[in-house]
């Protein structure tokens, strides 16, 4: 029998363990639309109190509870500022970060209504965006009367590459995103959080969205276990992102900066193979890594990866590439 295939494409791809399917099984649910699912209730209220906001409202995705954000913050016709390759912008429409620029007041221009940071910073390598550069971004936007929203989808992984709290994160941002289907390890599921006022209009842009569900206390049961068992194991991938990283390092043609937290990115050298064949040559080996623009490849360490994983990944590079350039 072949062995299981080393899925390095994302986060995303774990599946639930025993321990949450049992947690899924049991949750008390009820009519989230009609009034409220009670264990859906337990993960706001949680959320909320670690980041440090008033509430705190289920998605189904972190697209949707992103898209609600907007709905929220800004009206048709004016304009949201992010960093260049923040996911918002290339993968549903946020790191302003010290790039941010707000347009001038002048009626033929669109009026700056937002500011959207990204915290891990996806195509940045899983970057940890410091709470100081945050706070400096709020200061301006507050300044110009400019609401802030945080797509967080991995801050978990911040707060524990960092060691900056969540809350600490989260008060720089009038409204945060946070995906409990990546480091976290739930089948599906993201929380929106902000001030109470801002929370009981996101309901509103759910619904509007197509975001409204009924029992769905079997999905924030994930959620409220994977708090318990998964958050505190983060570090973990950290541990097994920067071993990846040196292994890539060691194989002739590639290179790859230590991450911050559980994304690598591997860079091919200058007249090396093509991102999409070193991909496919992979694949043949059992090693899922997905190419990440010209010249590189992106992979995401998660809890599905432990460290014989790793081992063969960095062997299954280093023969890869030699199959490749002939060396």
């Amino acid at each position: 029998m072949s062995e299981r295939p080393v899925d390095l494409r994302s986060d995303t791809v774990t599946r639930p363990s025993p321990g949450m399917r049992e947690a899924i099984a049991g949750a008390e649910v009820a009519d989230d639309v009609l009034g409220k699912d009670p264990t859906a209730d337990r993960l706001e209220r949680r959320v909320a109190e670690l980041l440090g906001k008033d509430a705190a409202l289920f998605f189904p995705s972190g697209t949707q509870a992103n898209q609600a954000a907007v709905l929220l913050h800004t009206q048709p016709g004016t304009e949201a500022v992010c960093e260049r390759e923040a996911h918002v912008f290339h993968y549903e429409y946020a790191d302003a970060a010290w790039l941010a620029a707000i347009r001038p007041g002048d009626r033929h221009h669109p009026t700056t209504s937002l500011f959207c940071l990204e915290n891990t910073h996806n195509m940045h390598g899983g970057k940890v965006l410091p709470v100081d550069n945050m706070r400096e971004v709020r200061a301006l936007a507050d300044e110009a009367g400019i609401p802030v929203h945080l797509d967080g989808a991995r801050l978990w992984n911040a707060a524990a590459a960092s060691g900056t709290p969540l809350h600490a994160f989260a008060a720089e941002a009038d409204t945060v995103m946070v995906s409990l289907s990546k480091g976290l390890g739930c089948p599906i599921g993201s929380l929106l959080v902000g001030e109470a006022s801002l929370i009981d209009r996101a309901w509103w842009a759910r619904k509007r969205l197509g975001g409204g569900m009924r029992q769905v206390g079997v999905l924030a049961a994930a959620g409220l276990y994977a708090l318990d068992h998964n958050l505190p194991r983060l570090a973990e991938d950290h541990d097994r992102a920067r071993r990846l990283a040196s292994g890539a390092n060691a194989v002739v043609g590639l290179s790859a900066e230590p991450p911050d937290t559980n994304i690598v990115m591997i860079r091919i050298a200058d007249g090396g193979p093509d991102p999409e064949k070193l991909s496919t040559e992979l694949d043949r080996s059992g090693i899922l890594i997905l190419p990440a623009g010209p010249g590189r490849l992106r992979a995401v360490t998660h809890l599905d990866v432990d460290d014989e994983g790793i081992g063969r990944a960095v062997d299954a590079l280093s023969g890869a590439m030699g199959r490749l350039t002939g060396g």
